[in-house]
């Protein structure tokens, strides 16, 4: 019993955790468009964690056999924040002028988020099937409330950016 508890407890704050990496990344995204399109690509973002999250899911165990897939996670994870970062900072130097500045590609974004989907979805399964330790019940509780998680923490984290945005203008 103490040793499911353990399992159970630290399946939740994995899932917390890497969910919170979804959450600022695909949060970030959406937060530059209007209302509208935020909620489309949010929606994007939350199925495509459960979509990836899925997959991985049904081959967890026989990807957990190659530690080159972790490190290859790792490496592309690393380089969509830098690509987010440098989004950002492009954003915050531009300058108000009479010119409007033109609003990042949907299409583009759609792409960025469910690409950070793919890499943080198979951070997350690897860490929740390995926290389950075989016990598939914890293993689907887990998933379930990442995507749950995903979808709350991506909707707030958009919310609190436009705000941060609008109270700078």
């Amino acid at each position: 019993m103490i040793e499911e508890l353990i399992i159970l407890t630290q399946i939740i704050f994995i899932t917390i955790i890497l969910t919170a990496d979804n959450a600022v990344i695909v949060g970030s995204i959406a937060s530059n468009f209007v209302p509208k399109n935020r909620k489309q690509i949010i929606l994007w973002g939350v199925i495509g964690a459960f979509v990836f999250k899925i997959f991985f899911a049904i081959f967890a165990t026989f990807l957990f056999e190659f530690y080159f897939i972790k490190i290859l996670g790792g490496l592309l994870l690393v380089w969509i924040v830098n690509d987010l970062r440098k989004d950002l900072v492009d954003i915050k130097n531009i300058k108000p002028s009479v010119k409007k500045t033109k609003q990042p590609s949907y299409i583009n974004s759609i792409g960025k988020v469910l690409f950070a989907d793919l890499m943080i979805s198979f951070d997350n399964v690897i860490g929740v099937v390995a926290a389950a330790q075989g016990y598939f019940g914890y293993m689907i509780f887990g998933l379930i409330l990442s995507v749950i998680l995903t979808f709350v923490g991506l909707y707030a984290y958009a919310k609190i950016i436009i705000k941060s945005v609008l109270i700078k203008n």
